[in-house]
């Protein structure tokens, strides 16, 4: 399993790189001021981080439980991210609503919208960050004299 040290920079680096994607994104989609979709975004970016945080710890420990390990295969990574931004969705939409003085049918497809853009952002983010961060790989040691 990961680290917290490991899920730490794993949520926090995810958010950065969305953040720089979203925000420009969505002002060019949107026609929205990009401190409007600034504010939104950063609202959004922290209680993702969050349930980022609270939801990976949770799917890996149940993974554990249910399937013995914490390999995640090509369908489960799907279901992994759908489940992810379903959760975070909800939670979303009346601050959505509320800050872009929009109507909910209105904030909703804008927030499918930043879904489906995040869900294909986890799905290659995360299989980016278990490859170049695989776990249980520990850091090699340097040998001072070996230079």
């Amino acid at each position: 399993m990961r680290t917290v040290k490991d899920r730490v920079r794993h949520a926090i680096s995810f958010e950065l790189i969305g953040l720089m994607l979203i925000i420009p994104l969505g002002t060019w989609l949107f026609d929205k001021p990009m401190s409007d979709i600034g504010v939104v975004a950063v609202v959004s970016a922290t209680i993702a981080t969050c349930w980022n945080y609270v939801y990976n710890l949770g799917f890996d420990h149940a993974m554990l439980r249910c399937l013995g390990g914490v390999r995640k295969t090509v369908p489960l990574r799907v279901f992994h991210a759908v489940l992810f931004e379903t959760g975070l969705l909800i939670v979303l939409l009346p601050f959505i609503a509320w800050y872009l003085g929009v109507s909910l049918a209105h904030a909703f497809q804008m927030d499918i919208s930043f879904a489906i853009f995040y869900m294909i952002y986890a799905f290659v983010f995360n299989w980016a960050y278990d490859v170049i961060f695989p776990v249980g790989a520990e850091p090699v040691p340097v040998d001072a004299e070996a230079r």
